[in-house]
């Protein structure tokens, strides 16, 4: 894909970054009762995505993807990273994660931590992170996701 720039998210684009998360969740072919169990975490405000702290991968004007960041002095969470169907497999995420780790260590992060969906834990295993244990999901009692590190000391 051409064309491709990283940016801050707006605040106004909090439906279209929600629709995209939830899109994005369907990829990994969970059914639609499970989606909708998902909608409430994976929809996200105004005031989130006007934070500074959420950037998109775009094409133009379309958002393909998009990550946030979240945390206090050195400890980081990658809370949500998240790319669209149909970019997925392109670079978008690898652009979206490598320009978020970038992010994450120029604001003082040593390293980040992330809950990951069981389909894209070997994604972020190739960018370096680890398994550390599981966590509760959010949105499914009794699921366990994957919980990993990743260490930004250069």
């Amino acid at each position: 894909m051409s064309d491709l720039h990283i940016r801050r998210a707006q605040s106004e684009e909090h439906e279209e970054i929600s629709a995209l998360a939830l899109r994005s969740k369907g990829y990994w072919g969970y059914s639609a009762e499970f989606l909708e169990a998902c909608r409430a975490e994976l929809t996200f405000d105004a005031t989130t995505c006007g934070s500074g702290l959420m950037w998109v991968v775009a094409q133009d004007d379309t958002v393909l993807g998009f990550s946030l960041l979240r945390g206090e002095s050195n400890d980081g969470e990658l809370s949500a990273l998240f790319v669209d169907p149909s970019a997925i497999g392109t670079g978008c995420g690898r652009m979206l994660l490598e320009h978020t780790l970038h992010a994450a260590r120029a604001a003082g992060f040593t390293h980040l931590e992330l809950d990951a969906d069981p389909g894209a834990e070997s994604f972020y295993l190739r960018f370096g992170a680890r398994r550390i244990g599981t966590s509760p999901s959010g949105s499914i009692p009794g699921r366990e996701l994957p919980r990993l590190a990743i260490a930004l000391a250069e």
